[in-house]
């Protein structure tokens, strides 16, 4: 499917205007809304690859710059040591609420969009994972997919390192894809154990697959791509999303 990937909106968000880039199908009609979240780097060339897959398969893909507060519109983070410094630091520094804020306000935004049929996903990677699962506690999201979410385990997302996303892990309405590396140091054997028997817990509706993969697995530069892996877990991702949301790409 042809699409368009060079669109971008600025939205407002009680923390301010926030960039979401914009990737969708160019032919007529209107598609399932995801929104994807990316790592602590913004909207890098991965990331960017990442959501045209994923409007190609039919759906219009919001990626919002999650650390719209903290740095100007359009700044990418370089894959460097100074790059993983700044965005691991901004991840503690922006309050919990921020990223609660941002997430309803993109949600908002695509719901509302001429070319969203209303139907509503999330998806993530590293931190993005963590923020699409806790986007999903959003009523109006159907499906979440996540790639090795951080934090979650630990209760450290946001300013303070003290988030309640476990806690809330009963308000999950949606179903949840969740998809982990077993080598992943960020999310250890038992931080898995910990989130799994959370969803069980509460009998949320999920999916659950590890990998013998280290994190950052699905990222297309650097020495930790799987290239085997990315592809069948872009099929999985594309299967779930077309079950729960009945897409037809």
């Amino acid at each position: 499917m042809i699409i368009h990937t060079h669109e971008t909106a600025d939205i407002p968000t009680p923390s301010g205007m926030m960039r979401v880039h914009v990737f969708r199908p160019a032919v007529a009609g209107c598609f399932p809304g995801l929104v994807l979240f990316s790592e602590i780097y913004q909207v890098t060339a991965p990331i960017r690859r990442l959501a045209a897959m994923m409007a190609g398969q039919g759906h219009v893909v919001c990626v919002p710059e999650v650390y719209h507060e903290y740095e100007p519109a359009g700044t990418v983070l370089a894959y460097d040591r100074p790059g993983t410094d700044r965005g691991n630091f901004l991840k503690f520094e922006k309050p919990l609420q921020g990223y609660d804020g941002d997430a309803r306000a993109v949600l908002d935004w695509l719901e509302a969009s001429p070319y969203c049929t209303g139907a509503l996903a999330t998806m993530g990677v590293c931190l993005g994972g963590h923020l699409a699962f806790r986007a999903a506690l959003d009523p109006r999201v159907r499906a979440t997919v996540c790639f090795y979410a951080t934090d979650i385990h630990s209760h450290t997302l946001g300013h303070g390192k003290k988030d309640n996303t476990l806690a809330r892990v009963g308000e999950l309405r949606g179903e949840a894809l969740m998809v982990w590396g077993r080598q992943d140091p960020h999310v250890p054997f038992a931080g898995r154990q910990m989130i799994r028997e959370a969803l069980e817990v509460a009998q949320c509706t999920y999916e659950w697959h590890e990998f013998n993969a280290q994190h950052a697995f699905l990222r297309d530069e650097g020495h930790r791509f799987d290239a085997a892996l990315f592809l069948q877990c872009m099929d999985m991702a594309r299967n779930f999303l077309g079950r729960v949301l009945h897409v037809s790409a």
